[in-house]
């Protein structure tokens, strides 16, 4: 490999303490996987290069959050033209939809996602309205069965990702099959439809046929105003929320993760994914700072890409979900089947859970019903078990009290 080659990108970083965008030229080697910083304001050298293996040339495409020793940078253009003519055209972004007649089956569907090769920069679990429906069906307007098309895709939740990678919007579109679930089983027994669609129009998922339709699409579904776009799915009653880390999304386990909280007979009624910046984890895992080891691990792990927040249900879940998670070591839970996947310590476990319903209703008495908080979700589990050992039972009480002003990004839209 050519250890001379090198890829630019242009990246910002929020200063928290000056209040502003710092941008660098990021500079990457592929040959020896080292990196190199130059602040373009002041023209000088902000980091020499240096060996970074916890970045890949995969990871470097425009509008991706990187870290690079813990400080999180935001790629926002190309920094010369042979990176743009090299990268440019190497990624492509199309949107992927569960339809409600396969939502219970969202778990295997994301895990051939992942095999695909595909990333998924956005998730969201949501319910359209008519309205809604029939401005995503606007190139079916003279078609005589939009209505039942209308009424199927309003009839439950969907799920809408925005997924990444080379030649997106065909490779989605094979991995989908042919639009008729009967035919797909025929001529492609390995697809999505095949396997979880029933007919033409209980077909399990939706792909867009171009870019143009795709960009239309995420619009719909992910609008880049910054407005909320369709409704959540969030019901607040019998709930707890788990947050699956960036460790995990990173090697591919939201699947599988899906798969183990539904086989264990939890209802995952509201998703969403997130990107936390450094000052919100922060604040977020207050309750830990000055208490356990691991804190800046910890913090480093939450905001080094995105994780995904989950409503679950189930009858008293606080409990019977910590139950099923186990100890936030893997290396403690040998029965769960994702535990080898884990790491040895507290930091990587994959999932962080609410643990106090007190929690949940302190949210609920004090935001309004279109935004759905998380809760507290800090493995304050952790904490409750180990507060008589540690003295901080009664921080932890304390610290309750301003747990929703901790995750303000973890709030549904």
């Amino acid at each position: 490999m050519n250890h001379s080659e090198r890829f630019v990108f242009i990246a910002e970083w929020y200063d928290p303490n000056a209040s502003l965008f710092r941008r660098y030229e990021l500079l990457f080697y592929p040959g020896d996987g080292s990196v190199e910083m130059h602040d373009v304001k002041n023209h000088r050298t902000f980091l020499k290069r240096t060996k970074y293996d916890d970045l890949h040339l995969e990871d470097l495409f425009i509008g991706n959050k990187v870290n690079i020793f813990s400080r999180q940078l935001v790629l926002i253009d190309y920094g010369d033209q042979y990176t743009a003519r090299q990268l440019g055209s190497r990624k492509e972004k199309t949107l992927a939809l569960i339809k409600p007649d396969a939502i219970s089956k969202a778990g295997e569907i994301i895990e051939m996602i992942n095999k695909a090769g595909f990333t998924i920069t956005k998730l969201k679990m949501m319910m359209l309205s008519r309205k809604e429906a029939t401005d995503f069906h606007v190139d079916h307007q003279s078609r005589p069965f939009l209505n039942e098309l209308i009424q199927f895709i309003t009839s439950g939740p969907i799920i809408a990702m925005e997924i990444l990678r080379d030649d997106a919007i065909c490779e989605w579109k094979r991995l989908l099959g042919p639009a008729n679930s009967g035919v797909a089983r025929t001529d492609a027994p390995g697809s999505v439809r095949a396997l979880f669609g029933t007919d033409g129009i209980r077909n399990a998922a939706h792909g867009p046929d171009s870019f143009a339709c795709a960009a239309r699409e995420m619009e719909l579904f992910f609008p880049s105003s910054g407005v909320c776009g369709p409704a959540n799915t969030a019901k607040f009653t019998d709930c707890t929320c788990c947050i699956i880390k960036p460790h995990a999304i990173s090697e591919g386990l939201l699947g599988k993760i899906l798969m183990a909280i539904r086989d264990a007979g939890f209802e995952i009624s509201a998703m969403q994914m997130f990107n936390m910046d450094r000052v919100n984890v922060e604040e977020f895992y207050e309750v830990y700072k000055g208490v356990v080891s691991e804190y800046n691990e910890m913090v480093t792990e939450m905001y080094s890409g995105p994780c995904v927040a989950i409503e679950i249900q189930q009858n008293n879940p606080t409990k019977t979900f910590r139950e099923f998670c186990g100890p936030a070591d893997p290396g403690e839970r040998p029965w769960f089947e994702l535990a080898p996947n884990g790491r040895s310590n507290l930091l990587p476990s994959a999932f962080a859970i609410t643990t106090l319903r007190q929690v949940w209703i302190l949210e609920k008495e004090t935001k309004p019903a279109a935004h759905f908080p998380c809760g507290c979700l800090e493995e304050a589990a952790h904490v409750a078990d180990q507060s008589g050992a540690l003295g901080c039972g009664r921080l932890f009480e304390v610290r309750l009290a301003s747990c929703r002003i901790h995750v303000k990004k973890f709030y549904f839209f």
